[in-house]
């Protein structure tokens, strides 16, 4: 169990890196949007490659955080009930969830995205607007945002498995806490 929980500690260090990497993103893309907002209106100059890199650096964000948004347990949840169940009950439902929804959603979802970056990666695709930019980097998001989703749930699972078995106390933000 030592082993495992070592390895949840690494992915969660992981994650970490993908949560400053968004941290990052978030606020280069507010810089770039109040720079193209200046040079727009200000010096009447624009280019498309400004809001591209923006939904670009949001792509980012939003892939990257997620594994973080799921470590830090507060990501949505869609149980109305789950407020209400004891903390044991907490955990199994999350182990369920984890193992028998999103890890094959993500599975799934980066599996389906791989041929279209991978077309996007070798062809050099450009965005059809004039001034924009390659695409290969927005869609990578998609399959790494996926991976780092799926470590990060094999890490919740890993942990909630340990505690389970009485050899782990973690620190979540269940209501009630786990002893």
């Amino acid at each position: 169990m030592k082993s495992l929980l070592a390895l949840a500690r690494l992915i969660d260090a992981v994650n970490d890196r993908g949560a400053g990497i968004a941290k990052w993103a978030v606020f280069l893309a507010c810089a770039i949007s109040a720079g193209n907002a200046f040079v727009r209106y200000g010096l009447s100059i624009s280019s498309n490659a400004f809001l591209e890199i923006q939904w670009y650096l949001f792509a980012y964000c939003v892939m990257l955080g997620a594994s973080q948004v799921l470590r830090v347990n507060e990501h949505v949840r869609v149980d109305i009930l789950y407020a209400w169940y004891p903390t044991r009950l907490k955990v199994v439902v999350d182990l369920l969830g984890l193992t028998f929804f999103l890890i094959p959603v993500c599975l799934f979802i980066a599996w389906s995205s791989m041929p279209v970056f991978l077309n996007m990666l070798h062809s050099g695709e450009m965005s059809s607007n004039a001034g924009g930019l390659i695409r290969w980097p927005a869609m990578l998001t998609i399959p790494l945002g996926m991976g780092l989703l799926v470590l990060q749930a094999v890490a919740e699972i890993i942990k909630r498995v340990a505690w389970l078995a009485g050899a782990f106390e973690m620190d979540t933000h269940y209501e009630r806490p786990l002893q």
